[in-house]
């Protein structure tokens, strides 16, 4: 695809086939997410990628949606705080290196046809149980990673005007 296709054709999957994700693609598009620019080139994440099957269950009590565990495979982005960057005036930028490396992920699922949906409303502390995540690293956010079930709806985007100023033109 091209990547102006790509960017109109994602959209939030919410329904799954039960198809497995090839491990060819699985690892095109988590080499993506490892390429994705961070601050100053430290890439302080952690990808985990989890199988749904027999665990259904434990998943949905981090996210309790049935849609997020149809999906053979669910992505987690972590962040490692002690290895993030921090600009002069403390700004972190831990959450920014996450979310273009989950876009990168996404982005590689949608030019193989694989669906994804962001997921950041989910409970941190049964995922940190359920994914024996360590006490120095977050989830961030998660992604279901499968073959769409559904049909993408119609987007409603604001209006370039409404988003982008220019300044001294």
């Amino acid at each position: 695809m091209e990547f102006s296709d790509i960017i109109k054709n994602r959209y939030s999957v919410r329904a799954y086939k039960p198809d497995p994700v090839e491990a060819e693609k699985l690892e095109y598009i988590l080499n993506s997410a490892r390429l994705a620019p961070t601050a100053s080139n430290l890439q302080p994440f952690q990808i985990i990628v989890i199988q749904t099957k027999g665990r259904e269950e434990e998943l949905l009590t981090i996210y309790n949606r049935s849609w997020f565990v149809q999906a053979p495979l669910i992505i987690c982005v972590c962040g490692i705080p002690e290895e993030g960057w921090t600009r002069r005036d403390n700004r972190d930028y831990l959450d920014v290196d996450i979310a273009i490396a989950m876009d990168h992920l996404i982005l590689a699922a949608t030019d193989l046809g694989l669906g994804t949906c962001f997921i950041a409303a989910f409970d941190a502390e049964n995922a940190k149980k359920v994914l024996a995540i360590p006490d120095n690293v977050e989830p961030i956010l998660f992604t279901p990673l499968g073959y769409p079930a559904d049909m993408p709806a119609i987007k409603n985007r604001k209006e370039l005007e409404e988003l982008v100023r220019y300044e001294h033109w």
